[in-house]
């Protein structure tokens, strides 16, 4: 068995070496890449206070970056006996280079180093779902406006209501994820920050020049506090949660609305063929599995919040191995929510539409209301004109034109999708995804 990290002279039992590492040689493979990008900022940093010489910095950034591109191909592996990441980064160094490997640890904790790892994948992460979100958006602004003059029923308590159309569905979709989105753009200003040099939450001796790491790897701004930096740890993932949470929210509604119009009781829509399933007794069936999924992917993620809080509850500040755990379901989890959005993405670009709902007499009720305000638009008081509809309903003698003529802002006649693209424009621009795009091309001499 390798050495740790932070073995002295007695090796710690297997067993417990078992327990104590889990998972965490597997979801370290997610960090990887991340992991020596702060190295490279950290000693970069090292080098400007003296802490390593400018020719031992070149030749550990010329290795650290071979590692890069090895962990961004997929042939990074943490071998068997190394515990972590950070660990493997150090061996791998010091292999072919000898003792200057030793020297990158100078001034930081695997506390730090964990912390900086998170965020970079985690910004990382928020912006391939940033995008995804943004794609599916155009799809349903795109299918709203295409369809907005095709009217469906609304229904409340699963009972016909009002009049709707498909492009209120599709645009409601559309603006629901505009909020998702802004609850996603405040989880990465939080993430954006920088905790590098809090070493194990109470900072160094060494006269490390944060601002300088912080400008390296494009943060927004630096944890100042270094204790605040390390009590980070587990809120910036619960608050993350929080945010995919939201989407998944909406991208689970949206498909039990699909699964639902698209059964034959309603007929509103039909889902592609290639998204639907058969079964293995019944030659007609078509069913929605590709929604279904999605829908208890997307429950499932709405659940990671309180996992995280469950873990990370009533610990004090400093740190502590329960905060481990809590990457065995974070880090999975955006992998799972972008493979939702991009199947939702494929479907809602591919359904087809109903135009001829409202040829079935059973929908004729759903314009009652719209009968009351034309009468009480002809001056009779609204009480006495839905007595006189509910009357002529119970009679049987109800009839009304099936066309609306809404105009007010957000209704069927008056959509507002410009607005509400304006809105999403806003906030996707407000991530400035670009600094730090910059920042990690520029550390990375590309």
């Amino acid at each position: 068995m390798a050495q740790k990290l932070w073995e002295k002279n007695v090796q710690v039992n297997e067993e417990i070496d078992r327990f104590t590492v889990g998972r965490d040689r597997e979801m370290d493979l997610y960090l990887a890449k991340h992991d020596v990008l702060g190295s490279m900022a950290h000693i970069t940093m090292l080098e400007s206070i003296g802490l390593l010489t400018a020719d031992e910095l070149k030749v550990l950034l010329a290795e650290l970056k071979n590692i890069y591109a090895s962990a961004e191909k997929g042939d990074f592996v943490i071998e068997d006996g190394i515990e972590d990441v950070h660990s493997q980064v150090e061996l791998m160094l010091t292999r072919k280079l000898g003792d200057v490997g030793k020297k990158i640890h100078s001034g930081r904790s695997r506390n730090d180093q964990v912390l900086v790892d998170l965020k970079l994948f985690t910004r990382e992460q928020l912006k391939q779902v940033a995008e995804a979100v943004e794609d599916l958006f155009k799809i349903l602004i795109s299918q709203s406006n295409k369809y907005k003059d095709v009217l469906m029923p609304g229904y409340t308590h699963l009972q016909i209501a009002m009049p709707s159309s498909f492009g209120l569905w599709f645009g409601a979709y559309a603006e629901s994820l505009v909020d998702d989105m802004l609850f996603l753009q405040a989880a990465y200003k939080m993430c954006n920050r920088n905790p590098l040099g809090s070493a194990a939450g109470y900072g160094s001796s060494f006269p490390l020049d944060r601002e300088m790491t912080t400008r390296l790897l494009g943060f927004d701004s630096m944890n100042y506090n270094v204790v605040y930096a390390q009590m980070g740890r587990g809120k910036m993932e619960r608050n993350v949660a929080f945010a995919l949470a939201s989407i998944a929210g909406t991208l689970s509604k949206m498909a039990f609305d699909a699964c639902m119009f698209s059964c034959q009781n309603f007929g509103f829509v039909k889902l592609p063929d290639e998204c639907t399933t058969g079964s293995s007794i019944m030659p007609h069936k078509k069913n929605p599995d590709v929604f279904e999924l999605t829908r208890a992917k997307c429950n499932k993620i709405q659940a990671l919040p309180q996992q995280i809080m469950m873990i990370m509850n009533n610990l004090p500040s400093g740190y502590f191995r329960d905060l481990q755990i809590i990457k065995e379901v974070f880090l999975p989890a955006f992998e799972e929510l972008k493979d939702c959005l991009q199947m939702a993405s494929y479907i809602m670009d591919k359904i087809k539409i109903n135009e001829h709902i409202l040829d079935d007499d059973k929908y004729l009720y759903m314009f009652s209301v719209e009968e009351v305000n034309r009468l009480a638009a002809e001056g009779m008081p609204f009480r006495d004109a839905y007595k006189k509809v509910g009357l002529d309903i119970e009679a049987g003698k109800f009839t009304h034109g099936r066309e609306v003529h809404h105009t007010h802002a957000g209704s069927i006649g008056n959509l507002c999708n410009d607005k509400i693209t304006e809105l999403m424009d806003k906030v996707v621009g407000g991530f400035n995804f670009e600094a730090v795009e910059q920042a990690e091309k520029s550390l990375l001499g590309r």
